[in-house]
């Protein structure tokens, strides 16, 4: 019998925060994950909602940074050779991620008429459509 466990196959990620650092290191960590072999849903709700709005909704995210922006951050981490949002929202649409926004998110903050980014294929559902895709042997984290 082996002592080894089994790596999960699948990442499903809650993006509730809406800093611009959370859904940032939450694209990190499914690009990651995709490029290991699992699968990923990101379940995009609430104030992170807004990084999957046309054209580039997460220039209008929060920081933790005291004085500074979604923009000045990024450019900030690509110059130190970080993956900018932009290259890991396509590398996780490239490598497969499913995208998922929350009716319930979207409606509690009046944003349920905003238009999402073309680009992406993003499914609008609710909680239970995000547990009903999460798979048995995965992981499921809250950013």
């Amino acid at each position: 019998m082996s002592t080894e466990t089994e790596s999960p196959k699948k990442l499903s990620l809650v993006v509730f925060s809406g800093s611009f650092e959370k859904v940032h290191y939450a694209l990190v960590m499914a690009s990651a994950a995709l490029a290991t072999g699992r699968d990923v849903t990101l379940f995009f709700t609430m104030d992170a909602s807004r990084a999957l709005f046309a054209p580039s909704g997460w220039r209008h995210l929060r920081t933790e940074a005291e004085g500074a922006t979604a923009t000045s951050i990024d450019l900030s981490y690509s110059t130190r050779g970080i993956g900018s949002f932009e290259e890991l929202l396509s590398a996780c649409a490239s490598l497969g991620a499913k995208f998922m926004v929350c009716e319930m998110g979207l409606r509690a903050l009046g944003l349920e008429n905003e238009a999402t980014r073309d680009e992406l294929s993003i499914e609008t559902g609710g909680v239970v459509t995000f547990l009903n895709d999460a798979k048995q042997n995965g992981e499921m984290l809250f950013i």
